[in-house]
C-alpha cells in the first residue's frame, strides 16, 4: 500500500521557541532534565527535577509535555538516548545537546513520531550527517527537518503506535527480569563485601593503578561510521558497554590496516570496559572472548588486572561505587568525563585473593542464566525492529 510522506519540518517544529508571553511569573516551578536522565534503553525521561522558571531562560533548551527529545551529540545519538517527553509541569527545560521535535497535532501523532525517529536506521543516517570533530560531533537540525516521514491518516498511526507501544511493554518486562538477576548478584556482593564506600569490613584500598597492568582508551578511525567495515575486527564503543552487560547489537568492525593503528588498545577476554565521556560515563562491564579479536574507540577504556584484582571484582565494585565515578567525571569539567588519570588514581577496596575468587564463581554462575536471558531478549529486540520496519512501510 503507498502511503503519503512529509518532510519532517513540514509537520512539526523543531526546536520550537519558548514563548514567554505565557509566563510572566518567573518564580513558577518548571520541569528540568539533564541529559542523563533520558533513557536510550526505554525512551523515557526517567525523573525529572524542579526549578523556578527564571533559573532556567538562559542555557537550556526549553520543550513542552508531549515533545520528543532527541540528543544531538555523539555519543549519546547513536545510543539512542531519544524520549517522548511527559512532565508534571506546564513548561520544561534540558540539555542544550536535545533537539526539541513537536508534532502538528493535526496532522501528526506524537507517540507515531517518536517511534518513527526511534529507528535503528535514522540513527544510522543520522550519524552520516554528523558536524564536528572528536567528541564534539552532533547531528544538526537539519538533518531532522528534510527526513521524510510516512504519514498515513491519524487514526492509521495511532494504530500504529498502539502496537509499536505493547511490543515495547514486552521488551520491558524482559529488561525487568534482566536487571532482577544483575540485582540478585549485586545483593551477593553486598553481603560478601559490604558497601566499597563505606568499607565497613576494613578491607585494604588502593589506587586501581596499583592492581592494574594497562588502563587506556583508543580513538574512532577517520570518517567515522562510513569508515566500518562488514567484517574484521570488532571497535567497542560506549553503546556496546552497558552495566554489567557487553551488548553485541551495533558492534562496528575495522579492516586490518585501521586495527593496526590502535594496537595500543588491544582488548583480551576479561578486561574491564569502563565508559569515560558523554551521558553514559561510568558504565561498566567486562569485554567477553566472542567479541575478539577487538579495539575500543576513544569513549571506553580498557583496565587490565593484574593477579591481585579479579575483573569479576573490579567490574562489580565499580558498579557499587558508580555515584563515585559520576561525581569524579563532572568534577569542574564543562562535559562529564574521566581521565586516565583520574581512573589510576581511583580508591577502591581490596578484599583478600580468596574471597575475590569466591564472589566470582558465584557471580559466573549468576552471569550464565544473564546471558541466556540476554541472548532470549536481543531475539526479541530484532523481532522489534522487524515490527518498526514493517509500521513506516505501510506492511504492519
Amino acid at each position: 500500500m503507498s502511503v503519503a510522506t512529509a518532510a519532517l519540518a513540514e509537520v512539526a517544529e523543531i526546536n520550537p521557541r519558548f514563548d514567554r508571553a505565557g509566563f510572566a511569573n518567573q518564580g513558577e516551578v518548571v520541569t528540568f532534565v539533564p541529559m542523563a536522565r533520558v533513557s536510550e534503553v526505554s525512551g523515557v525521561i526517567t525523573s525529572e527535577d524542579h526549578r523556578p522558571l527564571g533559573e532556567l531562560l538562559k542555557g537550556f533548551t526549553p520543550f513542552a509535555d508531549r515533545d520528543v527529545l532527541v540528543a544531538k551529540i555523539t555519543p549519546c545519538f547513536e545510543n539512542g538516548k531519544i524520549a517522548h517527553a511527559r512532565i508534571s509541569k506546564r513548561a520544561g527545560f534540558g540539555s542544550t545537546e536535545f533537539h526539541v521535535v513537536r508534532a502538528d497535532a493535526q496532522r501528526l501523532d506524537d507517540r507515531y513520531l517518536f517511534h518513527f525517529l526511534r529507528q535503528p536506521l535514522i540513527r544510522v543516517a543520522g550519524e552520516k550527517r554528523m558536524t564536528g570533530s572528536g567528541g564534539q560531533r552532533r547531528v544538526p537540525k537539519a538533518f531532522l527537518e528534510s527526513l521524510k516521514i510516512p504519514l498515513p491518516p491519524l487514526a492509521e498511526q495511532r494504530r500504529i503506535s498502539a502496537i509499536l507501544d505493547k511490543a515495547d511493554a514486552l521488551r520491558a518486562k524482559r529488561r525487568e527480569a534482566i536487571a532482577k538477576l544483575d540485582q540478585l548478584l549485586q545483593s551477593v556482593f553486598l553481603d560478601m563485601f559490604g558497601d566499597p564506600v563505606a568499607n565497613p569490613k576494613d578491607w585494604p584500598v588502593g589506587a586501581i593503578a596499583q592492581h592494574a597492568s594497562k588502563i587506556g582508551s583508543g580513538a574512532t578511525p577517520r570518517g567515522g561510521e562510513s569508515a566500518y567495515k562488514a567484517e574484521g575486527t570488532s571497535l567497542i564503543r560506549s553503546m556496546n558497554v552497558r552495566d554489567g552487560q557487553f551488548r553485541h547489537k551495533n558492534l562496528a568492525r575495522i579492516d586490518d590496516e585501521q586495527a593496526a593503528k590502535l594496537d595500543n588498545v588491544v582488548v583480551q577476554s576479561d578486561d574491564v570496559l569502563l565508559n569515560i565521556t558523554g551521558a553514559s560515563v561510568a558504565r561498566v562491564c567486562r569485554a567477553p572472548s566472542d567479541a575478539l579479536p577487538a579495539r575500543v574507540n576513544q569513549h571506553v577504556a580498557i583496565i587490565r588486572c593484574k593477579s591481585t584484582l579479579s575483573p569479576v571484582y573490579l567490574e562489580r565494585v565499580l558498579l557499587a561505587m558508580k555515584q563515585s565515578l559520576l561525581m569524579v567525571a563532572g568534577g569542574g569539567a564543562t562535559r562529564e568525563a574521566i581521565t586516565k588519570q583520574q581512573i589510576e588514581d581511583f580508591r577502591i577496596p581490596i578484599p583478600a585473593a580468596g574471597v575475590q575468587e569466591r564472589f566470582t564463581l558465584i557471580a559466573e554462575r549468576i552471569k550464565v542464566q544473564l546471558i541466556q536471558m540476554q541472548q532470549s531478549a536481543d531475539g526479541f529486540e530484532e523481532l522489534f525492529s522487524s515490527l518498526q520496519h514493517r509500521a513506516f512501510t505501510g506492511t504492519l
